[in-house]
């Protein structure tokens, strides 16, 4: 998935901060096997990157290792979650409860990374009122004065593109501070808004456009094959 950030006072790469979840989940592993001390080079051979840019990523976490040594595997979680910010709950308000919406109210692992969908809403009638994952779908309207009371910062868009920005404009004007843009189209905010847009089908485009590499190499590789054999 190949996604794009915008914000302001950025100091760190959206490809440090891409990997950064990466780290945590294989520290995980490794903490779930009672290793207690990791170093850059084994994640990077585990990972397949190079050290020194593991070393670069981690540190704008603000931890430090020990040289010959590592990091103390849970402090390196610790922190990694913390400079995420997962170790603090974010509220979200989730307009567009369609397929990939209902999707995202059905994954309950959010919680596991510091995210909450506390409710959703729609302009559909024959979705306002229905309870869908355990969220009661609520009417568009209602979301401005409802993100501004209960404070929430963080919304989640999977409406289609011609509802992107009016939609975005709503969750603006109720003090939604933070979008996560699933819709297939860019968004424009005030400054001091960050925007995180997800780009499936250009995700896509890169995968299938390495599988017709992959199949052009194996079909070119096949017919060398047939040609010695003659």
């Amino acid at each position: 998935m190949m996604a794009s950030v915008t914000g302001t006072g950025e100091s760190v790469s959206a490809a440090s901060l891409r990997r950064l979840p990466s780290y945590r989940q294989y520290l995980k592993v490794l903490q779930g096997m009672g290793r207690e001390v990791v170093s850059c080079s084994h994640i990077g051979q585990a990972l397949k990157l190079n050290p020194t840019q593991v070393r670069k990523d981690l540190a704008v976490t603000g931890i430090v290792g020990r040289p010959k040594v590592g990091y103390e595997t849970e402090a390196l979680i610790e922190a990694i979650e913390s400079f995420l910010g997962w170790n603090n709950l974010n509220q979200a308000f989730l307009v567009g409860v369609g397929s990939m919406g209902t999707a995202l109210l059905g994954y309950d692992q959010f919680n596991h990374y510091g995210l909450k969908i506390v409710a959703a809403f729609d302009n559909n009638p024959s979705l306002i009122g229905q309870k869908i994952h355990g969220h009661e779908v609520l009417s568009l309207d209602k979301l401005t004065d409802l993100a501004a009371r209960m404070h929430v910062l963080v919304g989640i868009l999977t409406v289609p593109a011609q509802a992107a920005q009016s939609v975005a404009n709503l969750m603006i004007f109720g003090g939604i501070r933070a979008i996560w843009n699933f819709a297939p189209a860019p968004i424009e905010v005030p400054e001091g808004m960050v925007v995180q847009t997800e780009d499936l089908f250009s995700g896509f485009a890169v995968l299938s456009s390495r599988l017709a590499e992959v199949m052009g190499i194996r079909r070119k590789a096949g017919v060398n094959a047939d040609a010695n054999r003659r």
